[in-house]
């Protein structure tokens, strides 16, 4: 078997690259998926709801992403919501629309999973009427109503975007 150089194991000379956090979300994942996008050709969110997301600044103006992956930024690259996303339609069409000046395609770029689900404004004012059930024991959400979703999602009755392409 010989001796492995950690390069080898790395992946550093990898096709693929893996962002991933282990803390809360706050780690920096979305400045170093912003450095790395610039070169790739598709870019992908495989979970996660628009609860956060990050501001970037290009030629002076600036663009918050919390559902779109940072690869809208590099025009040549194609970008992939996954299932594990749920998706805030008005939120996503938000940010499309802010970046209209800046790429006129770029929603010729955005491929979404038949499988991610839709996240509804019910799922969150449900999120809003939990927590305030909480009271003192709330946890602290941004009410956007992502727990509530992957809820729906979980238990098998939310809607997928590919509900929408039946019949």
């Amino acid at each position: 078997m010989g001796t492995r150089k950690f390069s080898d194991i790395s992946g550093s000379d990898s096709a693929f690259c893996v962002v991933l956090g282990a803390q809360w979300g706050d780690e920096g994942k979305g400045k170093l998926v912003d450095i790395l996008a610039q070169d790739v050709q598709v870019c992908a969110r495989f979970n996660g709801g628009a609860n956060a997301g990050h501001t970037l600044l290009v030629d002076g103006k600036k663009y918050a992403f919390h559902l779109l992956p940072c690869g809208m930024i590099n025009k040549a690259c194609k970008n992939l919501i996954g299932n594990g996303v749920v998706v805030h339609i008005p939120t996503l069409m938000k940010e499309l629309d802010a970046l209209k000046e800046f790429d006129p395609q770029a929603l010729e770029r955005v491929f979404i999973s038949t499988r991610a689900h839709i996240l509804l404004d019910s799922h969150q004012t449900i999120d809003g009427i939990l927590e305030a059930e909480q009271g003192s024991n709330s946890i602290g959400t941004t009410k956007r109503g992502i727990g509530p979703c992957y809820s729906s999602k979980a238990i098998r009755n939310g809607v997928r975007f590919g509900d929408l392409l039946l019949g």
